[in-house]
């Protein structure tokens, strides 16, 4: 304070005192109340005597404060601070100063530091690792993420003070006021323990972070966490040996605890259909479920619930995870987890409670224990019989069997195969699905199934197959044909009642779709051996009443043939399943809620994954191309016709006000609620591109086949095929334009068979047909898409183009199936920039659903956008 009292000859010290403490300080200075007692520094002590006879001490401090200086004085006073005593003291000082007086006496020197310097001292490297854990919510992704940060310092020890950086300074320590000790630092020695470091592969990190304190040297860090992983197990250990020191903080992610086994303990009991699976680890003699702990770490790290995300990582990639209660960690390899994440990831979708220790899973799911005993080594206990029927269940597939005795005819190593995938099926005693694709036998495998049945002395009870009406004649004469000793009875015609009684006297019982509601009462009467549904996706609406009475009924094995067992979305899927094995696929709500919205509305590739994965062991399904070389080729060609003028005014005119009307009505409603609006308004626009006359208007029954330009080119094309011989299916869904086209034929004495919703007799035209009486069969689609074998056929034509492409191509495969031996050509008749063009552009969305949900492939969204609508309505192209 000797050098800074001048200071006090400024003002601005007096402004850290009240006025009234100022004058009575002045006071108190000039009655000599004040005495200095000491200088130090910036501080003195005085005393003051008081009012009374009280003396006082004072302690007072000067120090810098903005550009003036401030002054804090305490005092043994009641008041205590920058009170009339200091202020006295402060005056005392300042006179004293003024007046020339010694002050030497006063002040307190400070003794000079002695300084120790250490030389030639061997650096001791010190290695601090930790790890740094920030949560954040991520709105761009709606969901919390979490960030991780690893950090290495490394510093240097001289005598236990440590040393940091490249600057090289020494080291310099204060031990007290008397003595200081300086450290000259070893450069070329912490040179080669940096190299050292760095072989480890250890890099010198480029980023701040506070996984670590600056304090705790120069850090550096490891490009992923597999190299950290790598770095703590095979290279700490060898620096430790070289005598590093190793400091980890508590939050060091990778102070790892060695998992020392890994178990599945299975429990399940015979009289119920579910068993419990835990899955675990073995840690310091503790068996661990590893159920909480991977619920946590999913909703940290959702993306281990995505297939194609974790086959990207490598095998030798770890989870790590923090045991429950002691808060130890261990390293989980990917190459452990990843079985187990990709077969029960879809059941972290119904998220079992964190206080779970077991999955508690339907008999069915047992086909995922396969993936998880393919992978490294698990110790298993339990479960033994169901482990057994998991491993039947996987090979199904690849199964095959020796046709039945008495069966006449030569199966087809695949038909030999789907013999043998429902043989397994049904002793396993559970259902599925046969997919074939049309035409490749699907009737004739399950002949098979049954005959074999039969022989093996299990068809006590009969078979009842449920079919569309137009079916029951191509059954009958396949029975008959293929498996005569089994005695068929046919449910059908006004007669049928009488004939309920003798239904244990057959072993093949057939219905329909329409009859089975109505007779319900009386064949549920009975229990079969196997309810089979032909034609399956009849029932896609599970509210439909064939739909409902089909699952009342009881059977010992429940069996489904389609070609085309998704057509337009997922939930007749889901109709199937919960005909075939209900439950399996959740109720309808859940479904929805899981799988359709997330697939169907989102494209969500893990969820069609998890739904490929659940359906897969009951679902059989082979194409032509895999299976049916032998096939002659089938060519699909579009045939453009051009509308004609009067075509084309209509269609302008109804497109204006059908365009008008549906956004009137989607304003209204909203596009979801206007699909019957949107529906009629297309469909009257696809009648426009037929025939005019199909619209009903007053004045049309004046037209002919020359205003309709695709009536008009049909009948050109038609005289070209029957000179070249060729014998024509052709479909459309509008029985009137079929009458329209048989008139024309009348007309020009063509020969022909027809096939409506009220044909009567079926067989006999199909027969005809087939016999080659006749060159063309003119068929509805809803009535004969599906069922018929017309291989006498080598041509095609789709009148009109309708919605879904496997209804199509199911009625293309009446001709193109199994036992046809020429050619077929299909040909799709289109108006040129209608709205038939843009229906076949939309067709792909459909087919693209069905082909990832039933071959595991991708898929593309499916949904009618308003860009959609503004397609469909967009005025005629030229």
């Amino acid at each position: 304070m000797a050098l800074d009292i001048l200071h006090l000859r400024q003002e601005d010290w007096r402004a850290e005192f009240g006025v009234g403490d100022l004058q009575r300080g002045q006071g108190y200075a000039a009655q000599g109340r004040s005495r200095l007692l000491s200088l130090k520094d910036n501080t003195l002590l005085a005393s003051c005597r008081g009012s009374g006879a009280q003396t006082y001490q004072q302690r007072i401090t000067l120090h810098p404060y903005g550009q003036g200086w401030g002054v804090t004085g305490h005092c043994s006073c009641p008041v205590g601070f920058n009170c009339k005593h200091v202020a006295s003291a402060l005056l005392t000082l300042q006179t004293q100063q003024e007046q020339g007086v010694d002050l030497s006496p006063l002040i307190v020197s400070t003794p000079q530091a002695r300084e120790e310097c250490l030389e030639n001292l061997q650096p001791s490297p010190v290695l601090s690792l930790g790890s740094l854990v920030r949560v954040h919510f991520d709105a761009r992704k709606g969901r919390m993420q979490e960030q991780t940060q690893h950090r290495a310092a490394l510093a240097f020890d001289y005598q236990g003070h440590l040393a940091s950086g490249k600057q090289g300074k020494d080291l310099l320590i204060k031990q007290n006021a008397q003595h200081s000790l300086r450290i000259v630092r070893d450069l070329s020695a912490e040179t080669q323990l940096r190299k050292r470091l760095e072989q480890t592969g250890l890099q010198v990190a480029l980023r701040q972070s506070e996984a670590l304190p600056e304090s705790a040297g120069e850090a550096y860090e490891h490009p992923s966490e597999t190299a950290w992983l790598l770095f703590v197990r095979e290279q700490l250990p060898l620096l430790r040996e070289e005598g590093w020191q190793i400091r980890m903080q508590p939050d060091f992610q990778f102070n790892l605890t060695p998992v020392d086994d890994w178990y599945a303990e299975v429990e399940e009991d015979p009289e119920q259909n579910w068993f419990d699976l835990e899955l675990g680890i073995e840690v310091e003699g503790q068996r661990i479920s590893l159920l909480p702990i991977l619920l946590q770490a999913i909703r940290r790290a959702p993306w281990l619930l995505n297939g194609e995300a974790l086959n990207k990582r490598d095998d030798d990639e770890v989870l790590l995870v923090s045991l429950p209660h002691n808060h130890k960690r261990v390293a989980l390899p990917l190459a452990r987890l990843k079985p187990l994440l990709a077969t029960l990831g879809e059941l972290f979708v119904r998220e079992p409670g964190e206080s779970s220790q077991r999955l508690r899973l339907s008999r069915l799911d047992a086909a995922r224990l396969n993936h998880l005993q393919e992978g490294p080594a698990i110790s298993w206990q339990g479960g033994g019989p169901l482990r057994d029927f998991a491993e039947r269940l996987q090979r199904l597939d690849s199964a095959t069997l020796q046709a039945p005795a008495g069966l006449q005819a030569k199966l087809r190593p695949y038909q030999l195969q789907g013999l043998a995938w429902m043989q397994g099926l049904a002793e396993l005693e559970v259902g599925g699905l046969l997919a074939d694709d049309m035409g490749l036998g699907k009737t004739l495998q399950t002949l098979g199934h049954i005959l074999c049945e039969f022989n093996a002395g299990r068809l006590q009870q009969p078979a009842l197959i449920v079919m569309p009406t137009s079916l029951i004649p191509n059954w009958q004469d396949e029975a008959a044909r293929f498996t005569p000793q089994l005695k068929v009875l046919a449910l059908h015609g006004p007669k049928r009642r009488a004939l309920f009684k003798q239904i244990d006297e057959h072993q093949i019982i057939l219905t329909t779709y329409a009859l089975l509601p109505r007779d319900l009462k009386a064949l549920s009467a009975y229990r079969y051996r196997l309810l089979i549904l032909d034609e399956a996706q009849n029932i896609k609406n599970p509210r439909s009443k064939a739909a409902v009475a089909a699952g009342q009924l009881q059977a010992g094995q429940r069996l489904c043939l389609t070609g085309t067992p998704l057509e337009n979305h997922l939930g007749e899927l889901w109709s199937l399943f919960n005909f075939l094995m209900p439950g399996w696929l959740g109720d309808s709500k859940s479904f929805t809620r899981d799988y359709r919205t997330p697939i169907e509305k989102n494209a969500n590739q893990q969820r069609l994954t998890h739904l490929t994965g659940r359906i897969k062991p009951f679902i059989l399904r082979r194409t032509k191309e895999q299976v049916a070389s032998e096939l002659p080729p089938k060519t699909e060609i579009t045939h453009w016709v051009e509308l004609s003028a009067a075509q084309r005014d209509r269609y302008e005119t109804l497109r204006l006000a059908m365009d008008q009307k549906v956004r009137a009505e989607i304003a209204r409603q909203g596009l979801a609620r206007s699909q019957i609006v949107i529906l009629e308004a297309l469909l009257r626009l696809r009648q426009a591109c037929c025939d005019l006359r199909l619209l009903g208007e007053e004045g049309d029954s004046n037209l002919t086949s020359a205003d309709s330009g695709k009536l008009s080119g049909l009948l050109e094309m038609l005289e070209e095929l029957f000179a070249e011989g060729r014998r024509v299916l052709l479909f459309s869904q509008f029985t009137s334009m079929l009458a329209l086209i048989e008139a024309e034929l009348k007309t020009r004495n063509i020969p022909y068979a027809k096939l409506t919703g009220s044909t009567q007799d079926r067989r006999t035209p199909v027969q005809q047909f087939q016999a080659g009486e006749l060159p063309i069969f003119l068929i509805s689609l809803k009535t004969g898409g599906a069922g018929l074998n017309l291989t006498a056929a080598d041509t095609v034509i789709h009148f009109d183009p309708w919605w879904n492409p496997a209804a199509e191509a199911q009625a293309s495969d009446r001709a193109y199936r199994i036992g046809q031996d020429k050619p077929v050509f299909v040909y799709k008749l289109i108006a040129r920039g209608s709205v038939e063009e843009k229906i076949q552009q939309l067709q792909q969305a459909k087919a693209n659903l069905a082909r990832g949900v039933l071959e595991g492939g991708s898929q593309t969204q499916l949904q009618l956008s308003e860009d959609d609508l503004q397609a469909l309505f967009a005025p005629l192209s030229d």
